[in-house]
């Protein structure tokens, strides 16, 4: 870039034009929200029929596009930004070295050399005549040398000043140079195919564009207020608040996955980051996934093993499966809770279901998942559930769908708004036999959890404190003991369900108010009785004691199912129940006779 074109760039204007883009990005924003959660939701609540399915197919493809549009937009801002940045960088020094070299009584001239007058050193007969250096970018050790043995030997003093001020100009220049070769191809990538259909390429090609957009904006997202450094909650929402509009398009823009991870942020920030991630990593892992071989149709044969037939896999299914069967079932099992995610958000409306908010997620190892029906930052009631063995990202759609019923039964319950969130927010075992019987799980995903329910306090939006409940499934509950043992949970309620014990003996060690820790057993549920000598809590009224036990002191709910699994059947008395508690209706809850209270009597 030559001198005359980097003293004419105004920066500004890019920064106006970045403006620009975000405006559009925004209003991409709000067709897309518009579609979603009125006109969408409100066909799924009124129509049926061929004709109200097609019309919401329609508007999910121009959802679709709104959402592409949006954060393309975002892209390209944050982008002009970081060119602006840049660009501005190197204007500035060129700005400050033709400054100090006219006071100097130095001349640059267009070309970016720089003519110096005639000068004499101390002791010297008559003045040096002056002249004209052309300066050099990036200096070496051996250049620098050879140029300060010039300055000493030449005549005229101002050589030494001039030779400076061009070096200065050439760095300038080579800075301004290599920004903009560096940010013309990420401009120029940033298109879209010439079409109305946003496809898995696209969401994939948008994932491109953010690393090359990233990689180019190192230094402009660096001088941006980083978010703190293991900071609570408070802190998260303090660094978010103190930033600009700008700023924060740019961390949105360019960090999502790391936006949309931070507890204490609104749920609305949250949500918008972490659903850009899913559509990414949908169109990246459908594309890799289109990419491998589709396993053998003949997976199966049999084969004659003494007198007995048996059912064995193919040789072609073999090979097949060592080669790709690992990262076929990893991408194929990612998708399905990607997808599973995707049907929350398409069912708003039906039913009176809330606007959906994806406030955790990522597809990595067995996955995360933070899914609320309805915005827990206004909602009066607020319940955190917890799944437990076997949760993973693949399995996410039957937990979903349990806060789903839960909250239609609780803001039935005509006692104020509802929040109900499932929360995949750690490593849950995954066996039942060789997993589940160790409390690493629970103990290691206890943080987190402690630090999502004291960042629903940060992220509040209105004056009024939430009534908060914690709700855990079989060893999902023994998290949220390990929670309240680790630290102070941050809740008002407790509901255990199938519970295989939770770490501690009693229930007034759970960190909330007496009388507020509640249990359901169903019949023929053997987890609660098979866990206890695993996760059981232990003091002198006796060991390996779980919530259900009489000596523990949690209210014992009446429950309708059987097994381990029917607690949030619809209409069931376990579910309508577990929703009175969360709706804060505590008297109405239908409770099981006293049990025996002699200690190790169930």
């Amino acid at each position: 870039m030559d001198l005359e074109t980097l003293r004419a760039f105004k920066q500004a204007e890019y920064e106006e034009a970045a403006d620009g883009y975000r405006a559009v990005g925004d209003a991409a924003m709000t067709a897309k929200d518009t579609i979603d959660t009125k006109i969408s939701a409100g066909i799924r609540g009124e129509l049926a029929g061929k004709a109200a399915e097609a019309a919401l197919g329609e508007l999910k493809e121009l959802s679709k596009n709104f959402h592409y549009a949006q954060t393309e937009c975002g892209l390209v801002s944050t982008a002009l930004n970081g060119f602006a940045f840049d660009l501005g960088a190197a204007k500035r020094k060129l700005d400050a070295a033709i400054a100090d070299a006219q006071a100097a009584g130095c001349t640059v001239n267009p070309n970016g050399s720089v003519s110096f007058p005639a000068g004499a050193k101390p002791g010297a007969d008559k003045p040096a005549e002056g002249g004209t250096v052309t300066g050099s970018a990036g200096g070496t050790e051996t250049s620098d040398a050879i140029e300060r043995q010039a300055i000493n030997i030449h005549p005229n003093p101002n050589y030494g000043k001039a030779l400076e001020f061009a070096n200065r100009i050439a760095d300038a220049l080579k800075e301004a140079t290599d920004a903009d070769a560096k940010w013309a191809p990420k401009l120029r990538a940033l298109k879209a195919d010439d079409d109305l259909k946003v496809t898995d390429r696209d969401w994939a090609d948008t994932q491109s564009d953010m690393g090359g957009v990233k990689d180019a904006g190192k230094s402009y997202l660096d001088s941006l207020p980083q978010p703190p450094k293991d900071g609570s909650p408070k802190d998260n929402a303090a660094w978010w608040k103190g930033l600009d509009a700008d700023q924060q398009a740019a961390w949105l823009s360019l960090r999502p996955e790391a936006v949309g991870a931070l507890d204490g942020l609104p749920s609305t920030v949250r949500d918008e980051a972490n659903r850009v991630v899913l559509a990414e990593k949908h169109g990246q892992y459908q594309t890799e996934l289109n990419s491998i071989p589709k396993p053998p149709a003949n997976e199966w044969t049999w084969i004659t093993a003494g007198m007995y037939p048996s059912k064995v896999h193919t040789d072609e299914w073999m090979a097949w499966d060592r080669q790709y069967g690992d990262r076929y079932r990893e991408l194929t099992g990612a998708l399905k809770g990607m997808d599973a995610i995707q049907g929350r958000f398409d069912r708003t409306g039906v039913k009176g279901t809330p606007e959906a908010y994806l406030l955790g997620f990522s597809p990595e190892g067995n996955g995360r998942a933070i899914v609320a029906n309805g915005n827990p930052d206004t909602a009066d009631h607020q319940a955190v559930y917890v799944p437990g063995t076997t949760a993973n990202l693949s399995a996410i759609d039957g937990d979903i769908k349990r806060m789903e019923r839960l909250w239609s039964v609780a803001n039935g319950a005509d006692n104020g708004s509802v929040s109900t969130i499932t929360w995949l927010g750690y490593d849950a075992p995954q066996n039942i036999v060789k997993d589940s019987p160790f409390s690493h799980y629970a103990n290691d995903g206890a943080p987190a959890y402690n630090r999502f329910l004291d960042g629903l306090d940060a992220s509040r939006a209105v004056d009024t404190d939430p009534h908060r409940t914690a709700i855990g499934h079989s060893y999902g509950t023994t998290l949220i003991g390990s929670a309240a043992r680790q630290g102070d949970l941050n809740a008002d309620d407790v509901i255990f369900a199938g519970s295989p014990g939770v770490q501690v003996p009693k229930a007034e060690d759970m960190d909330v108010p007496k009388g507020h820790v509640w249990n359901e057993e169903a019949d023929w549920d053997f987890v609660p009785d098979v866990g206890r000598f695993g996760h059981g809590g232990t003091d002198w009224d006796g060991p390996w004691t779980i919530p259900s036990d009489a000596r523990f002191g949690a209210n014992q709910m009446t429950t309708d199912g059987s097994g381990h699994s029917d607690y949030w059947n619809e209409g069931s008395t376990s579910l309508e129940n577990q929703a009175l508690v969360v709706a804060g209706k505590h008297d109405d809850v239908n409770l099981k006779p006293p049990p025996n209270p002699t200690p190790g009597v169930r």
